[in-house]
């Protein structure tokens, strides 16, 4: 989820790490168990002047499929639900908004199962986890192309 955010101006950081979890510091390992309570997530800093918290939810949709509430694509477990954290009542309104707004799309026959929570304590991955689809590119590439996200994406989105 770090590439989508990782391309656009406004966007300073994009981090990938843990959050909404009963386990202080996780370590990979242990979030991949799906017994930490932790999501697998992104922390995007960005510029409120360049790119606005809605402009992100637009970019964010896109990128999942909304309606598993078991994981996303390959990816099973309660680890890799979909979630949008927000750290204000702005955020919580914006966030709310837009997930009502893609359910009465009608862009999907089943139910939105995103989460709409309240950020908690964010603890960084492993410095491999950063920027993976840069400093591994060729098994990032290659695990998206066996995900079914990009088709899930063409067909859904596009």
């Amino acid at each position: 989820m770090v590439k989508p955010f990782d391309q656009w101006d406004g966007v300073e950081q994009v981090i990938s790490g843990y959050t909404g979890g009963h386990v202080d510091n996780p370590t990979y390992e242990q979030v991949k168990t799906g017994e930490t309570g932790h999501y697998e997530a992104v922390e995007i800093t960005y510029d409120p002047s360049k790119i606005t918290f809605k402009e992100i939810l637009s970019l964010y949709w896109p990128q999942i499929d909304p309606t598993d509430p078991e994981g996303q694509f390959q990816d099973r477990g309660p680890q890799y639900r979909t979630a949008i954290f927000y750290h204000n009542e702005n955020q919580r309104k914006e966030a709310t908004a837009s997930k009502q707004g893609l359910e009465e799309s009608g862009k999907f026959k089943k139910n939105i199962a995103t989460e709409i929570l309240p950020a908690s304590t964010f603890y960084p991955a492993e410095d491999y986890h950063q920027d993976f689809y840069k400093t591994n590119k060729k098994e990032y590439e290659e695990d998206r192309k066996n995900s079914g996200r990009d088709e899930f994406i063409e067909t859904h989105w596009n």
